[in-house]
């Protein structure tokens, strides 16, 4: 039986910098990557919760419209869409869905589930499609997922995402490495079986 991969999105199979340049250019900041040293942008932006969803219900559209792959994703995902059954689970709201769903058809990623849930909060998201090891790079969504589910998560490694973590929670720094971390995963399970 394949197994059931849970895939983020935002900063997992995107690249992180995605939201970067939208935010220099509408609010007049110049910030880099490293700069973002927490999930939450509304300091960093100069704005407040409302400001923010303002900010957001205009930008998402057109952020997501030609959000750029993280290097590296696409030969590995395309490979593993023929080994696994791909779940992308993401926070985006589902009015997006249609804009989410045309950028996987322009970037030529196939999928077998996707689902924008409109929260972080994916465990029941996971629990309900019994995914078996997850990808993501919110710091506590990966640590609550890998405890909650009892699954192996991957972490790709972000500014905003530093803080320790459990140990079936593995930080990695690109798709390759978490190509190599869970072909170590799958194979550490046959062997525990």
């Amino acid at each position: 039986m394949r197994k059931r991969f849970g895939i983020d999105i935002d900063g997992t199979l995107t690249c992180p910098t995605t939201f970067v340049p939208f935010i220099n250019k509408t609010l007049n900041k110049n910030i880099t990557l490293d700069d973002i040293t927490q999930y939450d942008l509304t300091p960093l932006m100069g704005l407040d919760e409302e400001g923010f969803w303002k900010w957001m219900d205009e930008m998402e559209p057109i952020i997501y419209k030609d959000a750029p792959l993280a290097k590296g994703a696409r030969p590995i995902v395309q490979r593993w869409n023929n080994q696994f059954d791909l779940f992308f689970i993401s926070a985006r709201r589902n009015h997006l869905y249609e804009v989410t769903s045309n950028w996987f058809t322009k970037q030529e990623i196939d999928y077998n589930h996707l689902e924008l849930i409109g929260t972080h909060n994916k465990i029941s998201a996971v629990k309900k499609h019994h995914i078996e090891l997850f990808f993501e790079d919110k710091h506590d969504n990966a640590c609550d997922i890998s405890e909650e589910c009892g699954i192996p998560v991957i972490l790709f490694d972000t500014p905003y995402n530093r803080e320790p973590v459990p140990s079936n929670v593995h930080r990695v720094s690109d798709w390759l490495e978490a190509d190599r971390k869970v072909q170590s995963i799958l194979n550490n399970m046959s062997v525990t079986r």
